[in-house]
């Protein structure tokens, strides 16, 4: 059985490669890296026909994080309503599907795997392509789903597991040129927002509390002689030792304050870093990716020094900023029409490094 679904996927993609390209191509994706279950049906990698994220948050606040095990399991409860409602919201059926996208990685092994062995029953069932698509390029493509890219470009990644810098020089041209080595930002708000007792996840409750405080309390910024890379550990003990060494005191910190000023030692050194890679690099278009995109005070300040150098800015709705199918379903369209297609062997892995080979 294998071999026949082999040899109709080698049939079209030589059909595809040259040049012969049935519009409107619909990509239909799943997204299952982490505490989402979420199923898109994207239209020549641009047009949103369906978009269904099902969050899992609720059921992980009260361990204060994803617990893996948890999570892999209600992807496996949920997959198959979420897909029934993308098709319908999309009102289309399976066989009106050109290929099946899907993350393959970094994300929880389990969790991944749910998605994968979806995605993977789907492509052969029906005879269509199979494509494997890395989570970090999902959320820098979030972008193309608001505008289109112009390249050269620079990428700002940052979520709860991932803080890097990425130099595109076309599409699915992915360049690291930074990353974080220890905490990512996102892991950093939530930890710091766990020591100040808020709840989980932790980003958006600090965001709103550091617009009621001052950023008056003295924090480190990592790294700074350092051209791309990030630390955000330190600055992270810096803030749990800070609000120790008061408590041991009886002095009282306010939490709007501390808020204020962990966030400030975050953005300045996100902003300081993207824009030395633009300088660097002679960028004219910065795009923004990831969980921490819905960071108001990052927002403010990255538009604000676009301005200022007549960088073109793109940061998507807040709707694409987590994570979402979508933006995976935009990846694996110019996957498509390149050719860069998966087999049914592709498997899971839950520390994958963004490249041009992904």
């Amino acid at each position: 059985m294998n071999k026949h679904w082999n040899e109709i996927i080698k049939e079209k993609k030589e059909k595809v490669l040259s040049g012969d390209l049935e519009y409107p191509i619909r990509i239909l994706a799943i997204e299952t890296s982490c505490d989402e279950t979420s199923v898109a049906i994207v239209e020549d990698g641009q047009r949103i026909l369906s978009n269904v994220v099902s969050s899992q948050i609720d059921i992980h606040k009260r361990f204060g994080g994803v617990v893996p095990e948890v999570a892999s399991r209600k992807h496996v409860e949920g997959i198959n309503y979420i897909l029934e409602e993308a098709l319908q919201e999309a009102n289309l059926s399976l066989d009106e599907i050109d290929a099946i996208a899907v993350t393959y990685g970094p994300g929880l092994i389990g969790a991944l795997l749910v998605g994968l062995s979806a995605a993977k029953a789907i492509a052969f069932a029906k005879g269509i392509p199979l494509i494997g698509v890395h989570h970090i390029a999902g959320h820098i493509y979030a972008n193309q789903l608001v505008t289109p890219m112009k390249f050269p470009l620079i990428a700002l990644v940052v979520s709860g597991g991932h803080t890097e810098l990425v130099y595109m020089r076309d599409h699915l041209e992915f360049e690291v040129l930074g990353e974080t080595r220890d905490d990512a930002a996102g892991e950093a708000y939530d930890k710091v927002a766990r020591a100040l007792h808020l709840p989980y996840p932790g980003g958006p409750h600090i965001d709103r509390l550091a617009k009621q405080g001052k950023p008056i309390i003295p924090l480190p910024r990592a790294l700074m002689d350092e051209p791309y890379d990030f630390s955000f550990s330190g600055l992270k003990s810096a803030v749990i030792n800070t609000l120790h060494n008061a408590a041991r005191r009886s002095e009282v910190i306010k939490k709007e304050d501390m808020a204020a000023s962990f966030q400030e030692a975050v953005v300045d050194v996100l902003v300081e870093k993207t824009f030395r890679a633009i300088v660097d690099k002679d960028i004219k278009h910065l795009v923004l990716a990831g969980g921490v995109a819905a960071n108001s005070e990052l927002r403010r300040r990255l538009t604000e020094k676009a301005n200022e150098l007549d960088v073109s800015l793109t940061i998507p709705p807040l709707s694409l900023c987590t994570d979402n199918a979508a933006m995976i379903a935009s990846v694996a369209y110019y996957a498509y029409i390149k050719g860069k297609w998966s087999q049914l062997d592709l498997n899971s892995i839950a520390s994958l490094p963004l490249s041009t080979n992904n």
